[in-house]
């Protein structure tokens, strides 16, 4: 792997979206060569989600810093986003815009990685049941919205998923009840909630550990 350069920082940018303009953090590989492109998904905008979240922004630089060029938008509806919130089911045509300009960007990467946050992970599996799991490296998957959305079965092989053992917005045993007859492993993170309070760290630490092996 490249050597390490000074650590970037998030570019605001613009993308076509289908339903208008979408605004996107971009935040360059922190390797001197870009090893793949990661798309992470924000969670839900009524309560307050956006591109700026802790989660969304732990995820970004933990793979920057693996080589991952990283892609975050507000999806529509969303801070200066055009369009309005369709419940996960418009936003995942809006991540497939930010996938298509991200391809177009770097034409050459072929390794790509899907990330979300609560609502943000039913958009990205929904996104990797369109392309089909061949097209994706994979899914991490942090807290997910099990119990808000009917959520697609997702590639076992190719998902991390990590839940907090004392979620107060989706509970685990919802997530271990639809995890079980996928037979997908959960990562619980003892005596956490659902925005990792304190926990950040380690989060990276867990997906670096994971996706440094990729």
């Amino acid at each position: 792997m490249s050597t390490p350069r000074k650590a970037p920082s998030f570019e605001l940018i613009e993308i076509d979206g289908p339903a208008g303009k979408l605004e996107c953090l971009r935040l360059s590989s922190a390797l001197e060569t870009t090893v793949g492109i990661v798309l992470v998904a924000h969670p839900n905008p009524t309560e307050g989600g956006t591109f700026s979240n802790k989660i969304v922004h732990t995820l970004a630089k933990t793979l920057s810093r693996l080589g991952y060029v990283a892609y975050c938008p507000n999806l529509r509806g969303v801070g200066n986003s055009a369009g309005a919130f369709e419940n996960g089911i418009g936003e995942v045509d809006d991540m497939a815009a930010v996938l298509a300009f991200a391809q177009s960007e770097h034409p050459a990467l072929s390794r790509l990685t899907l990330a979300g946050f609560s609502f943000g992970t039913f958009v990205q599996s929904q996104l990797c049941e369109r392309m089909g799991s061949d097209a994706v490296e994979g899914l991490i998957l942090i807290g997910p919205a099990v119990s808000r959305h009917n959520f697609p079965a997702v590639p076992v092989s190719k998902t991390l998923l990590i839940h907090g053992e004392e979620d107060e917005v989706i509970s685990l045993d919802t997530v271990l009840n639809w995890a079980r007859p996928q037979s997908l492993p959960v990562v619980v993170f003892p005596g956490v909630g659902h925005y990792f309070h304190g926990k950040l760290t380690q989060l990276s630490d867990w997906v670096n550990k994971e996706w440094r092996i990729k």
